[in-house]
Parts: structure tokens; sequence; C-alpha cells
């Protein structure tokens, strides 16, 4: 099985010693990097540990002949952009069962017309995972509201709707929140 744990591993910025420590139970850097390079068999046990040390899905670290991956041309940094010193590729995002998107058809706050916000549902159990963050909150009669979440007091979540002027909003006992995870911007 061909894995890409290096590759997203450095995507993410983290040595094989902060992945090792990340995972539950903590391992080796050793072991992770035995694992990377294909010297130790890499089973779903391990994939599963791996993923969840690196914030990612465990199909996000294998390799399919079938999923388009993107060459990296240019590193873009502080000091502009520069040539990659090894080929590197990017996978294409695949979004889980539990997303739901939102389409930007009118700026406001950050967001442009033609935005698209991938976003993952959580169950109330997990709302504490989307503080300071956008959310999308479902509202009675098919309404909603989108804004980010400030605070949480019970089954309270206190919301800032986007743009400049807006007041805090507190919505009582969603059945379920949206984070925002990905924001997908044509240029």
């Amino acid at each position: 099985m061909i894995t890409a744990i290096r590759e997203v591993r450095r995507a993410k910025g983290m040595t094989l010693d902060d992945v090792a420590r990340a995972c539950v139970p903590p391992t080796t850097a050793q072991t992770i990097g035995r694992l990377e390079t294909g010297t130790r068999t890499v089973s779903v046990a391990w994939l599963n540990r791996i993923a969840a040390a690196l914030g990612v899905t465990a199909s996000d670290l294998v390799t399919l002949p079938d999923r388009p991956d993107v060459a990296v041309a240019a590193l873009l940094g502080p000091d502009g952009a520069t040539a990659p010193r090894k080929p590197a590729t990017v996978a294409a995002p695949t979004p889980a069962g539990t997303m739901v998107a939102v389409r930007v058809t009118g700026g406001v706050g950050d967001y442009r017309s033609g935005d698209e916000i991938w976003c993952d549902r959580l169950a109330p159990e997990a709302f504490a995972r989307a503080l300071n963050r956008d959310v999308l909150v479902p509202r009675p009669a098919g309404r909603f509201l989108f804004a980010r979440l400030i605070g949480r007091d019970g089954g309270k979540l206190h919301l800032l709707p986007l743009g400049s002027g807006a007041r805090q909003q507190v919505v009582s006992d969603p059945p379920w929140i949206a984070a925002a995870v990905t924001l997908v911007r044509k240029l």
C-alpha cells in the first residue's frame, strides 16, 4: 500500500516526533518514520492512529490510483514564491458524509460572492469544537444563521453574525450546527 503519511505530515508542518507524541497511545518517531517509508507494514489501525494525530481522515493518507493529485509548482512564503526542493503533490479535497455547503451569493464579512464554504455537521455534544469558528445554525421554519460561535452557555449558543454593526444573537438548543472547515474560492 502506498501512503501519503510523509506528505501530509510535512504539509501540516509536523516532525516525526510531533506525530509520534500526538498518537494515542504515543509511539516513537522511529516507528512513524518506518511507517512513512514502507519499511514497516501500515495496518488499518496504524492509519487510523496516524490520521487522528495529523487531524485528517485515514483515506487522506492512502494514495489511490484514481484520486486526482495536483503537482505543487511553487511554495509561497513571506519572501515570495520558490520552487519546491523535491517533487510534491496535493490531493484534491474529498468531502465527508457529514459535510454540508454554503454558497455565498453576496459578499459578507470575509466571504465573497461565488465562494463555497464546506461545513462539517456537529452534534450538540461536539459544539465546543466550533468555538471561535464560523458556523451554520438551523433555525425554525427552514431558516439558517451563519455566524461566528463566540460562546456557549449550556444549550445556548452565543453567535456574532458576519458584517459590521451586527448584534450578538443567542440560539437555544439547535439540533446540530455545521462548522466551516474549507473555503473554495475561484480567482
